[in-house]
């Protein structure tokens, strides 16, 4: 590929589109799907619906056989993602198709394990070439994260460190220094899912986050299902991540083109949500 065919990483768009929020007085939406779910077609097509409905950003998930950090809906399209054949082949075309298609910041969500083996030079390119925004790694120590970092800064992409309420202050101190774009804030121990509530745990773990003097955006994840937490949420953090409630709405539908409408429905449900604040 030649230099001026080269797109580069898209960790400006990521920060203007968080940015252009805050100035509008509101969280960002950012919904999470798997590639490859329920086909790798019909996962690029998810994307676009939710981007259409109201997201801001999306964060497209590289299926894993062992998705420690998923719940049971999440690990549920992991594994028709995975049975399906799909590759990282698959992923990078999934970030590009929806990227061209709709201009917005797309992330890859993955473990570390399937990048080593792939290589990070390589993914690295490949993300950026896309039109990738970044990656949030979730299980990579940013005391382990400095060969990463370097490749993704070349490439201008983002790196999305997670963080927890477990997390102590001098590590969440770490964490915002060594990342870019974002912090993603885990809202509860455990894995993902939707929950009743997500409750004030989250508030504080923003708070501290946000003290550590990080000019990093937090954004929370884990248990939003609905407009009402959405307002909640948005109510003290930069972002609202929702996965598996999207997920769940693609699993419960009668067919492909009923999922993608759907989902499309429940991103507009959601940015009424963070534009309402609770």
């Amino acid at each position: 590929m030649s230099g001026a065919e080269f797109t580069g990483g898209k960790s400006g768009l990521l920060s203007d589109t968080l940015a252009d929020a805050k100035a509008e007085g509101r969280a960002a939406l950012i919904a999470y799907l798997p590639a490859g779910f329920p086909t790798v077609d019909g996962g690029i097509e998810a994307i676009k619906a939710v981007i259409d409905g109201g997201a801001d950003i999306v964060e497209v998930g590289l299926p894993h056989s062992d998705p420690v950090l998923d719940g049971p809906v999440i690990q549920t399209a992991d594994d028709i993602a995975l049975r399906g054949g799909v590759r990282i082949a698959d992923v990078m075309r999934t970030v590009r198709e929806a990227f061209e298609a709709t201009g917005k910041p797309i992330l890859v969500m993955t473990y570390w394990n399937p990048i080593d083996r792939y290589g990070v030079e390589r993914f690295t390119a490949e993300l950026a070439e896309a039109g990738g925004a970044g990656c949030i790694l979730p299980d990579l120590p940013v005391q382990e994260s400095a060969l990463w970092r370097e490749h993704a800064q070349k490439h201008g992409l983002a790196t999305v460190f997670v963080v927890a309420p477990s997390s102590k202050d001098a590590r969440l101190a770490q964490i915002t220094e060594a990342g870019s774009g974002f912090v993603y804030a885990a809202s509860l121990m455990g894995v993902t899912g939707t929950r009743e509530s997500v409750g004030a745990q989250a508030q504080e773990l923003v708070e501290r986050t946000r003290a550590t003097g990080t000019g990093l955006p937090v954004c929370v994840g884990l248990g939003v299902s609905n407009a009402t937490q959405a307002a909640e949420v948005a109510g003290f953090a930069d972002g609202v991540i929702v996965g598996s409630a999207f997920v769940k709405r693609m699993l419960d539908a009668p067919d492909d083109a009923a999922g993608v409408e759907a989902v499309r429905e429940l991103a507009g449900e959601l940015a009424k949500g963070v534009r309402r604040q609770a």
